[in-house]
């Protein structure tokens, strides 16, 4: 009987596989497809963002605001003021006393009076027109510095953007010395199970192949550092659920001037250089505003009162022009004028220490630049030479007239050629980005779409 089930029971697994093979393709045609990868975000997508909304940018402007704010309080000081004082008061007892049939209240039991206070600032040595001029300078001040925490920013967000644009490179550049590692690997096993080779020469590959996976991973984590200080530049809240996607950009930058015309530019353009010279310009309205303490400060104060008491009148108004002026005041304005000259000596010094930074700044992000640019010219050929040689190495050792020590240097070089090219365009990029940052027109060249497109 179990001889008679059995062909059958090998029937109906077979009906039952079968079965299975009509339905698991429309099963998996039932099954929810996987999300759509999120489109790739562009380098000038990317520095919008972060103009928009990164945090140092957002503090510049409300510090702009907030400049503004006090001008608006300055103005008030050479603006007329008028003001209300009341009262109402209860005595313990009322005073009063006749003279000729007219009763005259002293002091009324229930007290009241209303006084409309008014003043204006005449003339006071000019001081608050130069407190208004600094406040309007410190606006400027701020706007500039709005600028270079601008600059700051999109020269990070750029060099991070590129920095996961290097790390996919890194990435795709270390799976192929995995797949030349593989490959070694591959051969010295075969000639070991041939007998033609020894142990040693599969354990080396086994080796490197290790070594090539260990390059990977750190080719991935060098990608995602640099998203996650992009997702820091762009202020992202959100956690990352997969690697951020960019688009390799096309960086196109006007040719670079002659070095003194670059060093001229950045002399008249650069944010450092402009707010020394507002922070000179308003050091030196305050030395003036402390000297001209001296000089007298003329107010106009009016009354108009209304009270309760009627002697000696329960209705008054007064006009009065006061002059304040300092006869002696134990060397207090010198002291001030002396602190202020000499706070407008530091602005003068570092006015001068701006120019020659920047100036520096100039010619070593050109040196910096030309640099990198002769460094990438000499990793492409390497790497022309490199990948020469590790193709003839490869080919000689698979006919074994080469040793895979030889095989492996030539991998280690055609490796490090790879590295040194991505490597290389990275800091020509970025050194292009830094001489434009210091000569102060990053923000004009790299907002473009032709600039960062």
């Amino acid at each position: 009987m179990n001889a008679m089930k059995r062909p059958g029971g090998r029937a109906g697994i077979g009906l039952a596989l079968s079965l299975l093979s009509l339905v698991s393709p429309a099963a998996r045609a039932q099954e929810p497809a996987a999300p759509p990868a999120p489109p790739a975000i562009t380098l000038h997508q990317a520095l919008r963002r972060a103009l928009e909304a990164n945090a140092g940018t957002a503090t510049a402007r409300s510090q702009i605001a907030a400049a503004q704010a006090q001008v608006r309080q300055l103005k008030t000081s050479i603006l007329p003021h008028l003001d209300l004082d009341t009262s109402a008061i209860r005595n313990s007892r009322e005073v009063a006393f006749d003279v000729n049939g007219f009763r005259a209240t002293i002091l009324p039991r229930n007290d009241w009076n209303a006084r409309l206070i008014f003043s204006q600032p005449i003339y006071a040595g000019q001081r608050e027109l130069m407190a208004l001029r600094q406040a309007r300078l410190g606006v400027t001040s701020n706007e500039v510095g709005l600028r270079s925490q601008e600059d700051m920013v999109l020269l990070a967000t750029a060099s991070n953007y590129l920095g996961i644009v290097q790390g996919e490179a890194l990435v795709n550049v270390e799976q192929k010395n995995l797949e030349l590692a593989d490959r070694r690997h591959k051969q010295a096993q075969a000639f070991y199970e041939a007998g033609e080779q020894t142990k040693v020469d599969v354990l080396r590959a086994e080796t490197d192949r290790k070594a090539a996976e260990r390059a990977l991973a750190a080719a991935l984590q060098s990608r995602d550092l640099a998203a996650s200080r992009l997702r820091l530049n762009l202020a992202l809240d959100q956690l990352a659920a997969a690697p951020m996607q960019v688009a390799p950009p096309d960086l196109k930058f006007p040719p670079l001037p002659a070095a003194d015309a670059l060093v001229a530019q950045a002399q008249s353009n650069h944010p450092a250089i402009q707010q020394s010279d507002l922070a000179l310009q308003i050091a030196r309205l305050e030395t003036s505003k402390q000297r001209n303490a001296r000089l007298p400060t003329v107010r106009a104060e009016g009354n108009a009162v209304e009270q309760r008491t009627s002697f000696p009148a329960s209705q008054t108004a007064s006009l009065a022009i006061k002059l304040t002026m300092p006869i002696f005041d134990s060397g207090e304005i010198s002291a001030k004028v002396a602190v202020a000259r000499e706070r407008q000596k530091q602005a003068e010094i570092a006015l001068e220490e701006a120019r020659r930074q920047v100036r520096e700044d100039v010619l070593q992000a050109l040196l910096e630049l030309k640099t990198a640019e002769t460094d990438l010219a000499l990793a492409k050929e390497q790497l022309a030479a490199a990948e020469a040689e590790y193709n003839q190495s490869f080919e000689l050792y698979r006919a074994q007239e080469a040793t895979s020590l030889d095989l492996q240097t030539s991998e280690a070089a055609l490796s490090s050629s790879r590295r040194a090219v991505v490597n290389g365009t990275l800091n020509r990029d970025l050194a292009e980005l830094n001489v434009w940052s210091a000569a102060g027109t990053l923000k004009n060249l790299i907002l473009t779409e032709e600039g960062a497109k």
